[in-house]
């Protein structure tokens, strides 16, 4: 007899000693690993092909009514931030995954439930008996090995990712209602150009059907072609007006209204950050919020290996039942007393089929997506700040040289006319001129709405949020 319980004894210290080597694997917290953050973002400017550093401070850190000033601007952003279905949505996903984790967290407390019962029986007509039992039964599982707890830090993190994906949607909102503003303020700077280009265009033609009737020399093709050009303006501006409607629809739409004619400044008044830093590439762990939903995502990847892990560990579980009964039976000597009890379980996992090596083979697997996803997210954060610098400074050189292009082209158109009354110029010249013009015009726009499109990328870029 002695010998089996020495063999007992020995079991159940082994069990022991192996739940308590396991402890420090099952019972760790998540450490952020390692990840390349290091040259992330071109420099646009010197020969070097990493940007320099000079200082830690980050545009991203800018509130964004200090990026927009626009007053109109702003009180379409605050709309947007108070009306937008999918905002409102992200916000009430944070509210589900809080009610998920405080799920997480009463699952360390005994489960309580209150089952009464009665029966009444009557034996060949007799007089009927009653009996009624009120038991209240609580289960409390002993979270010797961490797997509530892991569960309750993988709901931790879940829920700090579905913030971060709020505060991606707030980000995202932001930049594109500014980008879909200043795009109708692009519009309407060229809508404004081709107007005056209209009037231009007009006079030109009526001055050759003058012309044609005044002057030998010129035929009907030079009214033609001048008729041809009026025409040609007149479609641009068909076109114009309807991408100013569509921009409004759409940005109704962004900011939850019924579509509308949106109040707005003007192109020229617009004044927007000229210099700003980029920060250090570690600061886009914490600035830009999908990269650090990635990283809450690996991190619950890392409490889902430790909950895997921790289902090769016994199981225990307290039952208790406390109820009050009339019932005599069951030996009960005194009825309408209380009947307590209580039993302990222990469940160790011995044969499941492999399906606990297959969960826990899964779970590391899962860890090494969701870190490879984690250090691609970092990396496409440092492509997108590169293409918005570069972008800002592409544009401002491209527009600073169209101005330039448009005071000549100015003089010309100018210079043609004066040339055509005086016979020195004929009207194909004068019609490209006027052709020339207008593109370069309606280019240097194009530049001039394209570099304010790069601060607002770049910010978005940088992590910049609702601050």
């Amino acid at each position: 007899m002695m010998k089996y319980k020495n063999i007992t004894t020995s079991v159940v210290m082994g069990l022991a000693l192996l739940a308590l080597s396991g402890c420090k694997s099952l019972y760790g917290k998540y450490e952020r690993p390692d990840v390349k953050t290091e040259g992330l973002v071109r420099d646009v400017v010197s020969d070097r092909d990493t940007l320099a550093v000079t200082d830690t401070a980050s545009f991203a850190n800018v509130p964004w009514r200090s990026v927009f000033t626009d007053a109109r601007l702003q009180a379409l952003i605050e709309q947007g931030l108070a009306q937008n279905p999918d905002l409102l949505n992200a916000a009430l996903n944070v509210k589900m995954t809080q009610a998920q984790l405080l799920s997480a967290k009463l699952a360390f407390i005994p489960a309580f439930s209150f089952t009464p019962q009665g029966t009444i029986s009557s034996w060949d007509g007799n007089k009927a008996s009653q009996v009624y039992s009120l038991p209240v039964n609580a289960s409390w599982m002993i979270d010797l090995f961490g797997n509530l707890l892991s569960v309750k830090r993988s709901a931790q993190m879940s829920l700090l990712q579905m913030r971060d994906y709020q505060l991606s949607v707030q980000t995202s909102l932001v930049a594109g209602i500014a980008n879909m503003y200043y795009t109708l303020l692009m519009l309407d700077r060229q809508l404004q150009i081709v107007d005056e280009m209209e009037a231009l265009t007009k006079k030109t033609w009526e001055q050759m059907k003058v012309f044609k009737e005044t002057r030998q020399g010129y035929y009907s093709t030079a009214v033609q072609t001048a008729e041809s050009n009026y025409y040609s303006v007149l479609t641009q501006k068909t076109d114009l007006k309807r991408q100013i409607r569509e921009v409004e629809n759409s940005l109704s739409l962004l900011i939850g209204q019924q579509a509308q004619t949106i109040a707005r400044g003007t192109l020229e008044a617009q004044q927007l950050p000229e210099k700003w830093s980029t920060g250090v590439g570690i600061q886009l762990l914490a600035n830009r919020p999908d990269v650090h939903a990635a990283e809450m995502s690996l991190a619950q990847c890392f409490y889902g290996v430790q909950t895997a892990r921790s289902r090769f560990y016994p199981s225990i579980t307290i039952s208790g039942t406390g109820a009050f009964t009339n019932n005599s039976g069951g030996g009960i000597v005194n009825p309408g007393k209380w009947l307590l009890s209580a039993v302990g379980s222990l469940t160790q996992p011995i044969f499941q089929n492999g399906r606990l090596i297959a969960g826990l083979k899964v779970a590391k697997a899962q860890y090494e997506q969701a870190y490879n996803t984690w250090q691609n997210a970092i990396l496409k954060a440092g492509s997108e700040v590169s293409n918005a610098l570069v972008q800002y400074n592409a544009s401002a050189e491209k527009s600073a040289i169209e101005a330039k292009q448009i005071e000549v082209l100015k003089d010309n158109v100018a210079s043609t006319l004066e040339m055509m009354e005086s016979k020195n110029a004929t009207y194909l010249e004068v019609i490209q001129a006027q052709s020339s013009l207008l593109n370069v015009q309606l280019s240097k726009v194009v530049d001039d709405f394209s570099k304010m499109q790069a601060v607002v990328n770049l910010y978005q870029a940088l992590g910049g949020g609702v601050k």
